[in-house]
């Protein structure tokens, strides 16, 4: 199965994430991008692999990355689709009570992706310590989308840096998810500085597994990426 093939079936089965069953009620189908014709394969393709998504605003090459696991790229599908099982997400579907959406790092908000991602006193400030290491000031979006979007851009033009920074963008939200997981299901604590140094190791994995060449000795990654890569 190619890369495009698997990002499509999960995206398929992302779709189905909201799908609710009535008891007593008759089941139908109605497909509302063309209720003329109805249902055709290459719609649904159309639909799936359009390069600018029509909610978001967002190009879908961005959410695959030549450097990047695929699991990490369907991982940020999701996120963007406000598909992932937030406490938000499942208060909704009925999974847990309204009593339990606060966010997992105590902070007292309502987790959402937008206030875990992005707003969460905790988890926000990853974000500006990931800038600071790369040697970047930014402006960050309250949006998924448009955040993604602006940080890949946050060093300016140039394809090699707008690669990294997109790697950056799709490791931070990783790393971000997966300690989520860890405090709701394992109890331990990460702080953000440690959380900091998992992205720079993953990072320096990711490239060196693709054979990235460096300009310097990977010693010289945790300071000056950028210089690093010969891009700075």
């Amino acid at each position: 199965m190619w890369a495009w093939e698997e990002v499509l079936l999960e995206e398929c089965k992302a779709l189905l994430f909201d799908i609710y069953l009535v008891p007593n009620v008759s089941d139908s189908w109605e497909w509302f991008l063309d209720t003329t014709k109805g249902y055709s394969v290459r719609g649904a393709y159309d639909l799936l692999t359009n390069g600018e998504d029509s909610q978001m605003g967002l190009p879908f090459e961005l959410v695959l990355h030549p450097q990047v696991p695929l699991k990490v790229s369907v991982f940020v599908w999701w996120l963007i689709r406000d598909r992932l099982p937030t406490k938000a997400n499942l208060a909704i579907r009925g999974v847990i009570p309204v009593d339990y959406i606060f966010c997992v790092s105590g902070c007292c908000h309502v987790e959402t992706v937008e206030h875990l991602f992005l707003s969460c006193s905790m988890f926000a400030s990853l974000w500006k310590q990931v800038r600071d290491w790369i040697g970047f000031v930014g402006v960050d979006s309250n949006i998924i989308a448009d955040h993604l979007v602006q940080f890949t851009h946050l060093t300016g033009v140039g394809k090699a840096k707008t690669l990294f920074m997109q790697l950056i963008w799709l490791l931070c939200s990783w790393v971000v998810w997966n300690e989520h997981n860890n405090r709701l299901f394992n109890n331990p604590v990460t702080l953000v500085p440690q959380l900091l140094d998992n992205i720079k190791f993953l990072s320096l994995g990711w490239l060196k597994a693709k054979k990235v060449v460096f300009v310097y000795g990977t010693q010289w990654w945790w300071s000056n990426p950028l210089d690093c890569l010969g891009i700075g």
